[in-house]
């Protein structure tokens, strides 16, 4: 009996905790947890209690778990294929008094009860930046004091190579190495782990440029990596290191039945609107279009062209907006309203609710009628030429990032005329159809439909050019909808003199897959009625 209990207490001290439902954990009041309807938005959104409401919208179940659990996303391993491709709405009740962690926890009860998950804690090997000290000494200030933090500054060289700037102060390596996958995404997908030694905080500058404009910056261009040796002295460099992960035991890709009554616990909100607005045409030669919103819940528009506004009120392009008189492409205006009475709503923007509130805006100001109608327009179709493509593990996720798989090294480093770097794993022709629009922002500016007949998951990965190194723009719709776009065959189907490659070229070549350009049915906005002039504020 000695033996067994001893080799039970080994055993639990070799295992990290699992985590599944406990009767102590504290649980909402009530919740709705249902599929997600289709979005053009691939952010999960969300997150905060909001009086006695919570919500949180078209998430991944990886994202459902970091959200309960704090941890990266990246350190969420194992589990079925669909946890980054199915998405889940849960609207929950708590009281409004209730602590940012204790709702955390009663996400993880609710994931526990519905989904019924199970997850343990573990250490692996994962890819990460080590952030240390070059050769020489670190080129940073001691602090003056004052507020932590970074903050992006604008360009003081116009004219020249396109630089992000951002002014840090206060802050020590631990929070820089934080922050860093946040401020230069394009070129860190992997955590960074801070091991400069450096306990101290520092005031410092670091500029570099943009990984897209990389190639047009020519000489004058600079990394990240080359930023911070050269202006910081620190490197960033890829390795293995332990880290803490959650592992996922099991869960059920169906969540179980809500409570009954719960649609009438949930009605639907009113729909958004401005709480005030003042809208007025832009003077004559006034700079813009430019739109943003402020951490005070304010949003200011300007030089923005109704065109533009209905484009965005419905998150299409214009190409799928028929009937538009011409001069909504002239006719611009300045926009200041107040969405939120409360700034933390601010701090979590929900651009499907901006949306909503420009449509109410355009529909009340400017007498807008629309309906949406499916007409015959010319758009991508995915199809086969030679494949040249890996069969995937059936158990491995489904997904698909920017950047190289992790760990991997990153092509566009060494080329970076080829900036764009498109990696899948386990997905099929179908579903890769249809994140292109997302994947490929644009070249693809439509749905793109799967003609290839390819069955099955695939691994592959395309390495390409952004759309602005090619004269004349993307590719889009044609034909009937507005402004021409490519030719059958697709546009841009040649390498430009300066070595850049189309994403069509790129998936020919690289994948033996085709864009070609199709009529087919699809959805379009046609405005029934609009005015030129607002109604008076």
């Amino acid at each position: 009996m000695m033996r067994i209990f001893v080799w039970i207490c080994v055993v639990a001290l070799l295992s990290g905790p699992v985590f599944g439902q406990s009767a102590a954990s504290p649980s909402f009041d009530v919740a709705d947890v249902h599929v997600s309807a289709k979005s053009n938005n691939p952010n999960m959104r969300g997150g905060a209690l909001r009086g006695d409401r919570y919500e949180l919208r078209n998430a991944t179940m990886v994202d459902l778990i970091r959200t309960a659990y704090s941890v990266d996303a990246d350190k969420v391993l194992g589990g079925p294929n669909w946890l980054e491709l199915d998405r889940f709405d849960v609207i929950a009740k708590a009281p409004a008094s209730t602590s940012a962690a204790t709702v955390k926890q009663m996400l993880q009860s609710l994931l526990a009860d519905r989904f019924k998950l199970v997850v343990h804690q573990d250490t692996r090997a994962l890819a990460a930046y080590s952030l240390t000290v070059g050769s020489g000494k670190a080129k940073l200030k001691e602090t003056a004091g004052g507020n932590t933090g970074c903050q992006g500054q604008p360009q003081n060289e116009p004219g020249g190579a396109p630089l992000q700037i951002v002014a840090c102060r206060n802050m020590t390596m631990a929070a820089l190495a934080e922050q860093l996958p946040r401020m230069a995404g394009a070129y860190i997908q992997n955590p960074v782990v801070d091991n400069t030694g450096l306990k101290e905080s520092w005031d410092f500058d670091i500029k570099w440029t943009p990984r897209a404009a990389l190639a047009l910056a020519g000489g004058d261009g600079i990394t990240i990596f080359d930023a911070l040796d050269k202006q910081l002295g620190l490197k960033l460099e890829l390795q293995k290191i332990p880290a803490s992960t959650f592992i996922v035991d099991s869960v059920n890709r169906n969540p179980s039945d809500n409570p009954p009554g719960v649609a009438a616990i949930f009605p639907p909100p009113p729909p958004p609107e401005f709480e005030v607005v003042d809208i007025k045409p832009s003077a004559p030669g006034a700079p813009g279009p430019m739109a943003r919103v402020l951490p005070t819940g304010q949003v200011n528009a300007s030089g923005m062209p109704l065109r533009q506004l209905i484009n965005l009120a419905w998150n299409i392009n214009s190409e799928d907006l028929i009937d538009a008189p011409k001069w909504t492409d002239t006719a611009k205006f300045d926009i200041v309203g107040k969405a939120f009475s409360n700034p933390a709503d601010a701090q979590q923007i929900d651009i499907e609710i901006l949306q909503q509130m420009l449509r109410a805006l355009l529909a009340d100001r400017f007498k807008m009628k629309t309906h949406f109608e499916d007409r015959p327009i010319s758009g991508y179709t995915l199809m086969v030429a030679t494949p040249k493509l890996t069969k995937a593990d059936p158990s491995s996720r489904t997904r698909c990032q920017e950047g190289p798989v992790a760990g991997a090294r990153d092509p566009r480093n060494s080329a970076p005329i080829l900036a764009r770097l498109i990696t899948c794993q386990n997905m099929t022709m179908a579903q890769f159809a249809e994140r292109l629009p997302q994947l490929a922002a644009g070249y693809v500016r439509t749905p793109v439909a799967d003609a290839t007949g390819l069955e099955g998951g695939w691994d592959f990965s395309v390495n390409f050019s952004p759309i602005g190194l090619f004269q004349g723009g993307g590719a889009g719709r044609g034909g009937d909808a507005g402004p021409a776009g490519p030719p059958a065959g697709g546009a841009l189907s040649a390498s430009e003199p300066n070595g850049a490659i189309s994403l069509p070229e790129a998936l020919n070549r690289q994948l033996g897959l085709k864009l070609e350009m199709q009529k087919r049915p699809m959805s379009v906005l046609v405005i029934d009625h609009i005015e030129e002039k607002p109604t008076e504020n």
